[in-house]
């Protein structure tokens, strides 16, 4: 894996429930300020910087069953679009360009995707949000996540979770869970963890897309990781 500092591009992956903060619904502005100037500080080196962004402060679907699966995850495209939205208006305010493209029409709110025009706003140094998932039911923000990234020829997917790296098992549930430094897309898929869903473990594996997990809650994770000063996880092909 090339060295996060000498990267060009990168797909940084935000989790919905990290927006929350402590409220655990909604966003929470001091959290998102806080994501903001660090995103501020990575993109003013001259990185290119994409953002998928989950929608799980909003809307949980699949874990009713009240509900039809097709329905209930157009409902989360939808949530991802707000918090892409909101997301992106905070990176503004701390002096950021932005572009929020969406697989489908939104009206004004975004623009619609194409590998081109994403490409060509970050070359001229617009941070892109990638916000509706692929515009299908079935698929996660995870295979959203791996798509864009291997579409914009990214050199990376930053993964920014509730915990700090990649487990043998989870360690929230297991005191004595393993963490690993560095492991293969291979491993992964061999022995069966968790990291991205399958789907999007495969694309990545195929198309040779490396990972670098890390939480997201550490003081000045993002900057951190970026600079190699992280105890998060390598995941490469």
């Amino acid at each position: 894996m090339k060295d996060i500092k000498d990267m060009k591009r990168v797909l940084l992956k935000l989790s919905g429930e990290a927006l929350a903060g402590e409220k655990k619904t909604g966003f929470d502005e001091p959290t998102v300020l806080e994501v903001a100037k660090q995103i501020k500080e990575v993109a003013d080196t001259g990185m290119q910087i994409a953002i998928v962004i989950g929608g799980g402060n909003f809307w949980r679907g699949r874990t009713s069953g009240n509900m039809e699966r097709t329905h209930a995850d157009q409902i989360g495209m939808l949530a991802t679009v707000m918090n892409c939205i909101y997301v992106s208006e905070m990176l503004r305010s701390v002096g950021l360009k932005t572009k929020v493209f969406t697989p489908f029409v939104c009206g004004t709110f975004s623009e619609i995707f194409s590998k081109d025009a994403a490409v060509e706003a970050l070359e001229a140094g617009y941070v892109t949000f990638f916000a509706g998932g692929t515009g299908h039911p079935y698929f996660s923000t995870d295979t959203c996540t791996a798509l864009r990234a291997i579409e914009i020829e990214a050199d990376a997917i930053l993964l920014a979770k509730a915990i700090d790296g990649v487990y043998d098992s989870d360690p929230k549930i297991n005191p004595d869970a393993k963490k690993y430094d560095s492991i293969t897309l291979d491993e992964v898929l061999s022995k069966k963890l968790a990291v991205v869903d399958l789907t999007s473990t495969i694309m990545c594996l195929e198309n040779k897309m490396p990972m670098v997990v890390f939480g997201l809650n550490e003081e000045n994770s993002i900057v951190n990781t970026v600079n190699g000063k992280f105890n998060g996880t390598y995941v490469t092909v």
